[in-house]
């Protein structure tokens, strides 16, 4: 089994390269380069359909009797805990597997995993499951970069990353916009089953329009000859990722910026329903506008740091942060207020949407080689995650112990949870200003 998945998922043999001055081989080039980042860019926005839809039904699972507030922080945790050790590992895989197969197949499972959950309501299989989902979810993120560095050089692989970046934000739109809807309206399980089922063609839309590296077609490598014919290999250029202290450090930026990124995509809705009163759809049109700026600032801020700081990505990381921080801190304390917890959100979007493009995976690539960047991607996104873990089972935690019960209806408090969420973001504004002067060994 093992000999069949190795052979299955190993890169496409590389073909004789062709002559890149030909106008036909150029045109290739094109076509096959913008149908790959097409494919990773809609692809992975559709990961996050299979992995935010528990977030979208928990106030109406807790409503319902099937988990209290803490058993929803541990279900919500497994996905991230999962996740964070599945990037790591499945970003050293993607530097050498086929990309297309494996994006594709991660969506797939998780696909049928979402489909499985629901017709359940079962904590054990949730959790179980949920981590699964996790793992699988993985796959996604080291093959898309994986597949920016190969067909896209140092000049634009900032400006396609953070486009490509933007892919999480629609994602997330179309999650907390489609899927609250369908909550509404049918129940909890039907999110999870519509998110299956979208997620299942997806996954053939990934298969069929992803191609791999340039050199497997017989055209032009991105990537620049001195560093791919370098005479480490890609072993030793993944080893230096993790002796690098810098990277470790942008971890740590990272992982505070995801416990207050994920508090909010995990418990915002539920928040919003809970603490100030509104309907399951207009909670998630709320959050919904986080996601919407974001896709703005994602798909600007490669170009912005390409273009007006030279390459440099750490002035922008931190103007975003303070606006990220700003955000935060007037949707958790403000009263509600339809108009202004839409501003809050608008804010604490654009701050999302740069800082997973910087904090989130490229700072880290930039400052390592460019065959190991899915190693990169991978170091930073298993202390991330674990950040967005640990802070589920906390926040759980803290909503579920400050909780009381008024004539027989369950009122809740996130005076604690809201201070965690807001620490978080200045510790990530700090940590990040410690990595300001760290420089490529390419």
């Amino acid at each position: 089994m093992f000999e069949f998945l190795a052979g299955y998922y190993a890169k496409s043999a590389l073909v004789d390269p062709r002559d890149p001055t030909d106008p036909a081989v150029q045109r290739e080039l094109r076509r096959r380069r913008w149908s790959a980042f097409l494919a990773i860019t809609f692809g992975y926005g559709f990961y996050y359909v299979c992995r935010l839809s528990f977030s979208v039904a928990k106030k109406s699972m807790a409503d319902a009797g099937v988990f209290n507030a803490e058993e929803l922080g541990l279900i919500g945790s497994a996905v991230f805990f999962a996740y964070g050790i599945g990037k790591l590992v499945n970003g050293l895989l993607a530097d050498r597997v086929n990309t297309r197969k494996f994006m594709a197949t991660g969506l797939l499972v998780s696909a049928a995993i979402n489909l499985t959950l629901g017709f359940s309501t079962a904590f054990t299989v949730f959790l179980v499951l949920w981590a699964a989902n996790g793992w699988f979810q993985s796959f996604g993120a080291g093959s898309s970069v994986v597949t920016i560095t190969h067909w896209y050089d140092g000049k634009q692989r900032g400006t396609f990353y953070g486009i490509w970046a933007s892919s999480h934000n629609i994602g997330e739109a179309i999650t907390f916009i489609g899927t609250a809807v369908i909550v509404s309206m049918f129940g909890w399980m039907w999110g999870f089953r519509v998110a299956g089922i979208v997620c299942i063609v997806t996954s053939l839309f990934i298969w069929r329009f992803l191609y791999e590296r340039p050199e497997a077609y017989g055209l032009p490598s991105a990537i620049r000859e001195s560093d791919s014919t370098s005479h480490h290999s890609v072993s030793q250029k993944q080893l230096a990722v993790f002796k690098n202290p810098a990277v470790w450090i942008l971890g740590l930026a990272s992982a505070s910026f995801y416990v207050t990124r994920y508090a909010i995509n995990s418990w915002g809705v539920f928040f919003l329903e809970a603490e100030k009163g509104y309907s399951t759809i207009t909670a998630g049109q709320i959050l919904a506008a986080n996601a919407v700026a974001g896709i703005f600032a994602t798909f600007f801020s490669g170009i912005l740091s390409d273009k007006y700081f030279n390459g440099q990505r750490n002035w922008p990381a931190l103007m975003f942060g303070i606006i990220f921080a700003v955000g935060t801190a007037w949707f958790v304390l403000g009263p509600a207020n339809l108009y202004a917890d839409y501003a809050a959100m608008v804010l604490f979007g654009l701050g999302v949407g740069a800082l997973m493009v910087y904090l989130g995976g490229l700072m880290a690539v930039d400052i390592c080689s460019k065959d190991a960047s899915g190693a990169a991607l991978g170091a930073i996104g298993v202390a991330s995650y674990i950040g967005a873990g640990v802070q589920d089972i906390i926040s759980g935690r803290l909503i579920n112990d400050a909780a009381i019960v008024v004539d027989g209806k369950t009122v809740y408090d996130f005076d604690a949870a809201g201070m965690l969420w807001i620490g978080a973001t200045v510790v990530s504004l700090i940590l990040a200003t410690f990595v300001w002067n760290a420089k490529s060994p390419d």
